[in-house]
């Protein structure tokens, strides 16, 4: 009993070291017993997530969920709630990294003065690692945590100024945005899949 006790207190302060963000992105989740359901992911951090839905699954049980632009993750029941439950994740290090670099992008996106907003197609980059290029040639590798049709959001060890003109992979474009952990990027011109699929390679 003291076991499980401490295992509780982990998680609460485990979850409490994250902040969540407000997302609204629709989905699907699994229960033990493989049934699916649609569901909303209402805000997140990289430690766990709140699921809207009608179906109330059991503490403890333990869940897949596939969220819109976020990809496929797995956690355990920590709370029910009315019309919904609170997942805690359980993923690497690794994973939370993206997670969390995902979520910065969310946090920042309404000031990131990208035209397209939500209105073009996310695109999931075969490989996030692709290089940038500056103006001057200089080359530096940015992991991808957004793609879209007409820009990226990037992590960076590097922040080009506002406005500088850059090519991510093979794709010009601008630097439109700084962000927590890189920058925002607005192709010079609207690409296709296609397009966009090969230049990132």
């Amino acid at each position: 009993m003291q076991a499980q006790a401490q295992a509780r207190q982990t998680g609460s302060d485990e979850r409490r070291r994250f902040n969540r963000v407000d997302v609204n992105l629709l989905g699907r989740f699994m229960r033990e017993d493989r049934t699916e359901y649609p569901c909303r992911a209402e805000n997140m951090s990289p430690g766990d997530v709140a699921i809207t839905t009608a179906i109330h699954p059991s503490k403890d049980e333990r869940i897949i969920v596939y969220i819109d632009h976020i990809g496929r993750l797995e956690g355990t029941v920590v709370r029910l709630f009315d019309g919904g439950f609170v997942l805690m994740l359980n993923s690497s290090e690794r994973k939370r990294e993206k997670l969390a670099a995902q979520l910065t992008w969310f946090a920042n996106r309404h000031e990131l003065d990208l035209p397209e907003d939500r209105r073009h197609e996310r695109v999931e980059p075969q490989n996030p690692f692709v290089d940038v290029v500056l103006e001057d040639g200089r080359r530096y590798q940015t992991r991808i945590i957004d793609l879209s049709l007409s820009g990226a959001a990037v992590t960076s060890s590097v922040r080009p100024a506002i406005g500088s003109r850059i090519t991510l992979g093979t794709t010009k474009g601008r630097v439109v945005r700084h962000l927590e952990e890189g920058f925002a990027i607005e192709f010079a011109a609207m690409q296709s899949r296609e397009t966009i699929e090969r230049s990132m390679l």
